[in-house]
């Protein structure tokens, strides 16, 4: 390549900022060229031995709409805008439920891993330390949290962290938790009950089993739960959610892996296995001390086929693993299953990878899942506070033995999910599913919930939710195989399902309530629809922006904002 000119011509034009330019010069002072060298190559000992002439150098400049400096001039362009419209919108209103200020013992407010009395009420002066860090906001605050044994919070800091893609993480809201003492929170705790007692009990058998067909009897005094069957039994409510098997596709269809291919076999734990179902073993979880002794594990590894799997999974999982998946399977399927929106659907020339391809979407829906947290951990520790199932247990266990007396619904004090779990454990305290209880964060919303919102609905905006899932499957009831299954199931209402599955699983294992896992969906997926706003700006095709279904069934347009074009400004 011929990279020196010797010719005198513009020698010492120099490119201003307000002189587009199609080439960069570069002046620069070599030695000892012949007119044959500077026509060919340059080796660095020739500048090194040979002083005294003077020539120029000429790079041929990069190519494109944009020159470097309007290049420049668009990208600030952008990020001002941004700015705008980040300080243009969210809401400045968090209301909670009240309960934080309700009870002077603070009964209705987490407070796991701090001391306790023997009744699980919190130390009063712990707590007012934990406030007065989330208050101030201040490093040494936070580490003079008062702890009541060895288990470490669960990094409340990064309720206060900032992040530079879609809504700051504290611009959006979610409505107030149920109240401790309301019918709702009762429903919801009978549920998690009830999805206690039933973990072991296959998917498929959910119309045939006499504790599941129990569960929806009892759950249906429940206003929440009026009209309740076996066949919705802790499903979702999503479009979709009520389609096919329990379990999402996503779940359980083979992935595609590079060079491999991965099947959704998974650890489990063994039946019957539950914990904290002692009084003694509860009180030392409360206190921060780890449990006693670990899950027993299955040594077999199985398709999820019930409860106890599903709350596995949703145990060990890292944060986007799901949503990773399902990428993976959707673009297994071949370019028919992209979104009709997609520009290079329609291209004769080219095809998407850095934008609108693989290395696209497998980025983004994950990037979306740290984007999530971030919004979800500063609803947890800065608004609501709410306490988790295993705490509210306690407060049952304690009314119903005598030991004291809590503001708990009637109807639940009186529900034949209370009479099993007696019956099974000797206690009313609700068993978990893993050794630890929940993690040392409050509840409200689900931080499990909130990644799934957010990726899921990245997952809709690239994907045709109308696409008919090839190969459908269902897992046998010991988790052993997959077996064909007749069905026609919607990508959109499978990746709905898939969000379902992953945030009220939890509430399966124990750790979570319904409403965690219904507003926290809802918070991530406005958090993505702003990502995705926030990205519509910056793609060069011709791209009318992208569209997707909402867990509500509501369609939503997101279009490039006015002012914001894809198309660059000369």
């Amino acid at each position: 390549m011929n990279i020196l000119n010797t010719s005198s011509q513009d020698q010492n034009a120099i490119p201003t900022n307000n002189e587009p330019q199609s080439r960069r010069r570069f002046l620069g002072v070599v030695s000892g060229f012949t007119a044959a060298s500077a026509l060919g190559t340059v080796s660095l000992s020739s500048l090194l031995d040979n002083p005294g002439t003077t020539v120029k150098a000429e790079i041929q400049a990069d190519i494109g709409p944009l020159n470097p400096f309007q290049r420049r001039r668009r990208a600030q362009q952008l990020r001002q805008q941004a700015a705008v419209f980040q300080a243009n919108n969210g809401t400045q209103e968090h209301p909670n439920n009240g309960d934080d200020e309700f009870y002077a013992n603070k009964i209705g407010s987490f407070s796991k891993g701090l001391p306790h009395n023997n009744l699980g009420e919190v130390n009063s002066q712990a707590y007012r330390s934990l406030i007065r860090a989330l208050t101030s906001g201040e490093h040494s605050d936070y580490e003079r949290i008062q702890l009541g044994g060895t288990v470490k919070l669960a990094n409340p800091q990064a309720a206060q962290a900032f992040d530079m893609e879609g809504l700051d993480p504290q611009a959006l809201a979610i409505p107030p938790a149920p109240r401790l003492e309301s019918e709702i929170e009762g429903a919801e705790m009978a549920e998690v009950y009830w999805r206690a007692l039933t973990r072991d009990v296959p998917f498929s058998q959910f119309d045939a089993n006499t504790m599941t067909m129990a569960a929806a009897t009892d759950l249906r005094q429940f206003s929440i739960f009026n009209g309740l069957t076996t066949a919705a039994l802790f499903r979702g409510e999503t479009p979709g959610d009520l389609a096919g098997p329990m379990i999402s596709q996503f779940l359980w269809q083979n992935i595609p892996y590079g060079a491999t291919t991965i099947r959704q076999q998974y650890r489990t734990t063994v039946a019957g296995n539950d914990h904290m179902t002692s009084y003694a073993a509860w009180l030392g979880i409360q206190n921060g001390n780890p449990p006693a002794s670990p899950a027993m594990a299955d040594p077999t590894a199985r398709y999820i086929r019930n409860g106890r799997d599903l709350a596995e999974f949703v145990h060990a999982d890292f944060t986007f693993q799901a949503y990773l998946n399902a990428a993976l399977i959707l673009l297994g399927y071949g370019g028919g299953a992209l979104d009709d929106a997609n520009p290079y659907k329609t291209s004769t020339t080219q095809g998407g990878f850095i934008t609108f391809g693989g290395a696209h979407i497998l980025d983004l829906v994950t990037r979306v899942a740290n984007l999530a947290l971030k919004c979800a951990w500063y609803q947890k520790w800065q608004v609501h506070r709410r306490l988790r199932p295993e705490a509210y247990g306690g407060l049952v266990h304690l009314t119903k033995t005598g030991m004291a007396s809590y503001p708990i619904d009637a109807k639940l004090l009186n529900s034949a999910a209370l009479g099993a779990t007696v019956a099974k454990n000797g206690t009313f305290l609700l068993p978990m599913a893993y050794p630890e209880g929940s993690p040392t964060h409050p509840a409200y919303p689900a931080g499990h919930a909130t990644i799934s919102g957010a990726c899921a609905t990245v997952l809709k905006a690239f994907f045709k939710e109308s696409f008919v899932v090839p190969n459908p499957v269902v897992a046998s009831d010991d988790g052993a195989m997959l077996n064909p299954l007749t069905a026609s199931l919607t990508v959109g209402g499978e990746l709905n399902k898939l969000a379902s599955n992953i945030s009220l699983g939890r509430d399966t294992a124990g750790v979570h309530w319904r409403s965690d896992g219904i507003q926290g969906m809802r918070l991530g997926e406005a958090l993505a629809i702003s990502v995705l706003q926030d990205f519509n700006s910056t793609y060069n095709e011709k791209f009318d922006g992208f569209s997707l279904t909402k867990f509500d069934g509501t369609t939503i347009e997101i279009d490039q904002r006015p002012g914001r074009s894809g198309r660059f400004d000369r």
